[in-house]
């Protein structure tokens, strides 16, 4: 019988990390493509990943590392540009799918799962990050047919154990003091728990989501300030949140934008001019019950609350 194999690009990543170990779990030979093998030795406990250093913008090892495999999935994207070479969010985002998308056809593979983005538009005028996103989406879609299948994933803030949303909210806030300001308050979220992501890409494995963009949302939005005050409260901290108005969150996003790391640009400032809710959740019609934030984030937070009380989840919030 033969055992399906998998190719991840990003697969060392927040995602990629629980996605291959699910994989593995259904039966499915991983390969992750990395370039630093050495960095991320601790996937190799699992039997079923391989885990293989490749430059994945060098089509030549992309076709070798595309032999024999069954499905492709993209996870690779950056929230920033931080100047170093090759880092650019249209070389990440549109030049690597492109790359994948003519390595993938001269090997045969017949299925290909982008993430995306919610709101990726490539006709977006301000944010580069949400534009190439989009150009990315569309460059596959327009490369399906009826020997590749195509289907790409657009999910909200996704949270879960290891994340980079509440967890690097909560380095902030325990470094802020008193006051901690915050742009672009209002802003809403409809966190999506990783578990229910990954599932997700699991279930399209087959043919059921050809061609579909599936938008991934939790049960409930929140403002970004409804957010940040529960990691707060789940850290027990005293800190009062400052909600900038919008001069003040693009004069934020222009000084943090220069400092090291770029904790908010102005590319960020673009993004969250733009609610990230879905319009058409596709996980219940996946048969997939989104998973509350109340539910996962206050054992991921633990760690950071020594007294390890959770408090209860105070906010007006909207069902999706």
């Amino acid at each position: 019988m033969h055992q399906e194999t998998v190719c991840i690009t990003g697969g060392t990543g927040f995602v990629g990390q629980h996605l291959s170990n699910r994989l593995t779990k259904q039966g499915y030979k991983v390969r992750i493509l990395t370039r630093r093998r050495e960095r991320h030795r601790k996937l190799l406990v699992n039997p079923g990943i391989s885990l293989i250093e490749a430059d994945v913008h060098n089509i030549d090892q992309l076709r070798r590392q595309f032999q024999d495999v069954d499905t492709i999935i993209n996870l690779v994207g950056i929230l920033n540009e931080n100047g170093k070479k090759g880092t650019g969010f249209t070389r990440v985002h549109v030049e690597l799918p492109e790359k994948i998308v003519f390595a993938a056809r001269a090997c045969g593979v017949t299925r290909l799962l982008q993430m995306s983005a919610l709101n990726a538009n490539a006709q977006e005028p301000h944010s580069l990050y949400l534009k190439t996103r989009g150009e990315g989406e569309d460059l596959v879609h327009a490369a399906a047919d009826s020997d590749m299948v195509v289907t790409s994933f657009r999910p909200s803030v996704i949270f879960g154990p290891g994340d980079s949303f509440f967890n690097r909210f909560a380095g902030l806030l325990k470094m802020a003091g008193p006051a901690f300001p915050l742009a672009c308050p209002q802003s809403r979220f409809a966190p999506v728990c990783v578990t229910d992501v990954v599932e997700a890409i699991c279930r399209s494995m087959g043919d059921a989501t050809a061609g579909e963009r599936l938008q991934l949302c939790g049960p409930e939005s929140f403002t970004l300030a409804e957010l940040v005050s529960y990691t707060r409260d789940q850290l027990q901290l005293k800190t009062c949140i400052i909600g900038l108005n919008d001069r003040l969150s693009r004069l934020q996003a222009r000084m943090l934008g220069l400092l090291p790391g770029k904790p908010f640009t102005l590319d960020n400032y673009y993004s969250l001019q733009h609610d990230s809710v879905c319009t058409d959740n596709a996980l219940p019609t996946l048969g997939i019950k989104p998973t509350p934030v109340a539910a996962v984030v206050p054992g991921c937070l633990a760690g950071n609350n020594a007294r390890g009380h959770y408090p209860e989840f105070r906010r007006q919030s909207r069902r999706n």
